[in-house]
């Protein structure tokens, strides 16, 4: 599946030669390219919908007697969810090393809507008491284990099945799929917040929100039980260069790879959480602004991402994976104080701030599932993507909203821009430190 065709274009050159091939993606390529997509975006729907119900969650799972301390519990839950997402990277990524990309996807997108189904019918506080929030911590371990696979696994499945050249554009749909799924959870919570009356979404508003989420995640396994393996997994099971501990061989063969994916990681996980997931909740907390007209500008600016995320892996595939990603990390060094000293009460400021930011995450998110694919051989890339990225998102990106409202409920919104500037100046030097992979030989 990893062969493409290519075909020459243009005049022969005055030698006689056919002109340097436009690498073009197969039949087979696009069509594991679309299924690999849809899947991922229907699963990152459950994960999203947590994020963007989380005031709603806190007062249904916590005692409502300190409406702060509940929404920190949610969020300290939300974080407690990407303590097991090293777990599963290391879990799943192994199993998809061992068996296959296909049948890793189809065990990650299973976990994640169950998980959701079960968010949805957990009673409330009121109703069964401490059980309500265990049975949440519990339901949101086994979606962290479950996206702590889905990334090594659904990155490797993309860029695997790509043209050579076309890499980066093939694996920026990993993040298509992604911000995909966060668009049509935020698609959903603007529809219920504008829909319904404040009784009606707090008592069963938002729990249809889970339940259609669960279902779409019923239609990406059906989608990922019909799609064909990758070749190159094909050739390393034929050839029998499986291994029987891919982790232990990831650290042992492949350490300055796997450091160097969690320092691609940092900056691009913090600002993601924030912009791309928690800026709704965060403008609502810190400057007042109506949840709904937040979660319409946040829809907005997930359109303009979605659309721009190919055609920056295209510029990606042709410039190189350096320039992209060192734009990305160097604007948010530059504009992470005016941007967010911009946030105010009104729709413009707040999606001008969106809209800034996401642009910028492009450069990461465009990039991150092929830099990470092109460190590590095929017997180990699951594993190799999954788990050094998982557990650089457990560090700064789970932590990301939680830090966030305890700097605004502290009196410290001020230091917020500090720490995204930090971040995004460690990634900085990575990106400008590594070695350049656009051209890398890749099986």
């Amino acid at each position: 599946m990893n062969t493409g065709s290519a075909t020459p274009t243009g005049p022969l050159r005055q030698d006689g030669a056919a002109p340097a091939a436009t690498p073009r993606l197969s039949g087979a390529q696009r069509k594991a390219i679309v299924a690999g997509t849809i899947g991922n975006t229907v699963e990152w729907v459950d994960w999203a919908l947590y994020s963007i119900f989380a005031k709603i969650i806190a007062d249904e799972f916590f005692p409502k007697s300190d409406g702060a301390v509940a929404l920190l519990s949610t969020l300290a839950v939300f974080a407690v969810g990407f303590v097991m997402r090293p777990v599963g990277a290391a879990v799943l990524g192994a199993y998809a090393d061992r068996h296959g990309r296909k049948k890793g996807m189809t065990l990650t997108v299973g976990l994640m809507a169950a998980a959701g189904f079960v968010i949805a019918i957990t009673p409330s506080y009121e109703t069964i008491g401490i059980g309500s929030p265990l049975l949440l911590l519990v339901a949101r371990l086994v979606q962290g284990f479950s996206a702590g696979g889905e990334f090594g696994s659904s990155s490797a499945f993309l860029v695997e099945s790509a043209a050579r050249g076309r890499r980066a554009f093939a694996g920026s749909w990993q993040q298509v799929s992604v911000a995909g799924g966060v668009l049509v959870a935020s698609l959903l919570g603007t529809l219920a917040t504008s829909a319904l009356s404040e009784d009606a979404l707090h008592s069963w508003g938002w729990r249809v929100a889970f339940i259609l989420g669960g279902l779409l995640g019923l239609v990406g396994l059906w989608l990922r039980v019909s799609v064909a393996d990758t070749d190159s997994f094909a050739q390393v099971r034929g050839s029998g260069r499986t291994r029987t501990n891919p982790v232990k061989a990831m650290f042992v063969e492949h350490p300055g790879a796997a450091l160097r994916v969690a320092g691609i990681t940092v900056a691009g996980t913090l600002t993601y959480y924030i912009w791309v997931n928690y800026l709704p909740t965060y403008a609502n907390l810190t400057t007042g602004i109506p949840l709904k007209t937040a979660l319409l500008s946040q829809t907005l600016c997930l359109v303009v991402f979605v659309v721009a995320l190919p055609l920056v892996g295209v510029v990606s595939d042709r410039l190189g994976r350096k320039p992209t990603m060192a734009g990305f990390a160097g604007g948010f060094v530059v504009l992470a104080w005016p941007l967010l000293h911009l946030l105010s009460n009104s729709f413009l400021s707040l999606f001008l701030v969106q809209l800034v930011g996401m642009l910028l995450i492009l450069g990461y998110s465009a990039n991150c599932a092929v830099i990470m694919a092109e460190q590590f051989p095929p017997e180990v890339r699951a594993t190799g993507i999954a788990l050094p990225y998982a557990l650089a998102v457990a560090l700064f990106g789970g932590t990301a909203p939680y830090l966030t409202t305890w700097m605004h409920e502290s009196g410290h919104s001020d230091l917020l821009w500090i720490y995204v500037s930090a971040a995004s100046l460690i990634s900085l030097v990575v990106y400008l430190t590594m070695p350049e992979t656009k051209d890398k030989e890749f099986s």
